[in-house]
């Protein structure tokens, strides 16, 4: 038995495909189906790695009495969020506006023309059952009644997205930061790390906000550190962190860290990577580069094609059973580890604190290796060597058990972080082989994804237009890349890109990005992503980069677009600042001292990686060894000689040899 989505590449589509249920993929031909037919659309939403999607699937999906009821009264779309955000993003605005709530598995009922009536997440077989007949029947008898509502609601999802421009003269004080701290910090939990809430979500921008942050405040500067050490420390040392082979979770379910949900996503980890470089290069935590290495050589193990892209996701479930790939039982451990159990035990928590569920065990720390080697009176490079040892024998192991399934969709967006997060690791450790692997990612994508009028393509192999979040990371990808190596060609084709963007996302109103591009086909409502999540909202991204390559092209333009922007959302973030963490950064940038080093000469590359070894987030970095024709580098060359410039606000000091001379002038 199977339906059409035997023929879709999705992996979670596929997931699907042989259910009894005759699901259609989200295209023309299907919407258009539903239309011809009269039939309510149900636009049912999930990813792969989505433990709750597949319950629900084996509950409801693959039994035949369901089937019937869903095949006899409505067009059954399957939708991947990942390949599909657009159509997500639409769909879960309607059900947050129904329910307030929202999720994955999302399923939510239309009218034939699309327009939402009704909606919900994850549904009990009964209560699906029941809500499918009811709605069938309200369709066939009170026809105007669904139509009502849709009219209702559609105008809700619309009017939601408006964006409210700030009116105000945009005078940017570092204040707006001061009271969106002040506001933010009643919501930690200075315990165990993180929101004083569960579930918990690492959120990496909001991290890597406050660690900036704390180098901006004198008088907090020391509180806000040790909030971001201690959420920083306690990932690591949590059951939300693969501490065998690497890599984090998406989630933990409780306020310890320590229960995970166990999917593995590349935009997490991703990101991570991101935040535990800069939080190195700003504290010289050791903990911070054992996170770093660990979660890219499991990127790599798990997660990288042999052409150089990175799939997207782990799923959360093997052999159907969540977190069994990962967990372990005492007598396992016992049998395997024989005489160096009890150091391991103590070490990784086999006890009560470990203790899960079914007699497993997640393995998490929670004493720092000196306070471990105290206790085991050995030193702490003895603990190090016997703790990496048993980890190679317990991960070598633990491959041949039965992996969670794999999503190898490769898509432009998050493979754009995962570029950064391996140019950032390499900026900061100086491996050249990160650097190799950032290089091979791009040529990929330039390869497989990118045209040449600039159109970015959202998933590679498949013909869907890029939305802006593709566009925007891979900008600030392609800024990161030239500012490590200087090879101008990423810095033009970001400026390309950009363009791109302005011309085909941009509302010339509000001066913000709509979400999907003009040559897209309109849904009920063209959507503008605004505040930060899991990930950064594509538009505080553009107005990152846009703040960025107004430096590198001297373009004014640039910045009136990157303020305009920023001061619509003033209000927000002094009010909510995790939610608009990312925006808080650009903030950062326009309110303090905003550098441009510019390095010349033979030893341009020498300079760059020994400026490395500093902590500075607000500088942008251009260098040639001979001559450019970018704005920043016009004119600074001497004969072949090694200079750096520090410059602000369109002013150069005296051009100096050292590294050190540079950096003393920029504190």
């Amino acid at each position: 038995m199977s339906n059409s989505l035997i023929n879709e590449t999705s992996p979670y589509l596929l997931q699907h495909a042989h259910n009894p249920v005759n699901w259609l993929a989200w295209n023309d031909e299907t919407l258009e189906k539903a239309k011809q037919e009269n039939k309510l659309i149900l636009i049912s939403v999930g990813y792969s790695a989505c433990h709750w999607c597949h319950v629900m699937e084996h509950e409801s999906f693959e039994d035949e009495k369901v089937a019937q009821l869903m095949n006899d009264h409505f067009i059954c779309i399957k939708v991947d969020r990942e390949e599909r955000p657009d159509v997500d993003q639409v769909y879960m605005l309607a059900v947050q506006l129904m329910t307030g709530r929202g999720g994955w598995p999302l399923n939510c009922f239309a009218l034939p023309d699309g327009r939402p009536i009704y909606g919900g997440t994850y549904f009990p077989k009964a209560q699906w059952m029941n809500i499918l007949l009811n709605l069938a029947d309200v369709y066939q008898n009170d026809k105007e009644k669904a139509i009502d509502y849709a009219v209702q609601l559609t105008e809700g999802v619309r009017l939601s997205e408006l964006v409210k421009i700030n009116e105000e003269q945009n005078e940017f004080t570092i204040d707006t930061l001061y009271k969106s701290y002040n506001n933010w910090k009643a919501r930690f939990d200075n315990t165990e790390g993180g929101p004083d809430k569960a579930p918990k979500f690492p959120l990496p921008n909001n991290y890597q906000f406050l660690l900036r942050y704390a180098f901006s405040d004198t008088v907090k500067k020391e509180e806000v550190l040790n909030h971001v050490n201690l959420t920083l420390t306690k990932m690591a040392y949590g059951g939300i962190y693969d501490q065998i082979g690497g890599g984090f979770s998406r989630y933990s379910v409780d306020h310890l860290w320590k229960v995970p949900h166990f999917e593995k996503m590349l935009y997490d980890n991703a990101q991570l990577v991101t935040l535990y470089s800069e939080a190195f290069q700003a504290t010289q935590n050791p903990l911070y580069k054992q996170i770093v290495f660990e979660t890219l050589a499991f990127v790599e193990r798990e997660l990288t094609s042999p052409e150089g892209g990175f799939y997207s996701a782990l799923d959360a479930d093997s052999e159907g059973v969540e977190g069994k790939y990962y967990v372990w039982t005492k007598e396992e451990l016992q049998t395997i580890l024989k005489d160096s159990f009890n150091l391991f035990a103590d070490y990784f928590n086999v006890n009560e604190k470990g203790l899960w569920e079914d007699e497993n065990y997640i393995l998490l720390r929670n004493e720092s290796d000196e306070a471990i080697a105290k206790k085991q009176n050995i030193t702490v490079e003895e603990l190090q060597k016997i703790i990496s040892t048993l980890k190679k024998e317990l991960l070598s192991i633990r491959e041949k058990r039965i992996h969670p399934g794999l999503d190898n969709k490769i898509l432009t967006s998050w493979n754009a972080l995962m570029l950064k997060a391996y140019t950032d690791a390499y900026n900061v450790f100086d491996v050249p082989h990160f650097l190799d692997v950032a290089i091979k990612n791009v040529n990929y994508i330039f390869e497989n994804a990118l045209s040449k009028e600039n159109k970015l393509s959202h998933l590679i192999g498949k013909t869907i237009n890029g939305f802006l979040e593709d566009y925007s990371f891979l900008i600030e990808s392609l800024i990161t890349l030239y500012e490590t190596n200087f090879n101008e060609e990423y810095l033009h084709r970001a400026n390309d890109l950009m363009m791109y963007c302005i011309h085909h996302f941009q509302d010339k109103n509000s001066g913000m990005f709509y979400y999907t591009s003009d040559q897209d086909k309109a849904l009920i409502s063209r959507k503008m992503e605004l505040s930060d999540n899991v990930i950064p909202a594509s538009n505080s991204s553009i107005a990152k980069s846009l703040f960025k390559l107004a430096y590198h092209f001297e373009n004014e333009e640039y910045i009136t677009m990157s303020r305009k922007m920023l001061n619509n959302v003033l209000p927000e973030i002094e009010s909510y600042g995790a939610g608009y963490s990312n925006w808080a950064m650009l903030l950062l940038h326009f309110t303090q001292p905003f550098y441009e080093v510019v390095i010349v000469g033979k030893s341009v590359n020498e300079k760059r990686k020994e400026f490395n070894k500093h902590y500075h987030p607000n500088v942008i970095f251009a260098g040639c060894e001979t001559i450019s024709s970018l704005p920043l580098l016009k004119n600074k060359s001497k004969n072949g000689e090694t200079l750096i410039y520090v410059c602000e606000n369109k002013t150069c000091n005296a051009p100096v040899g050292s590294v050190k001379d540079a950096v003393k002038q920029i504190n």
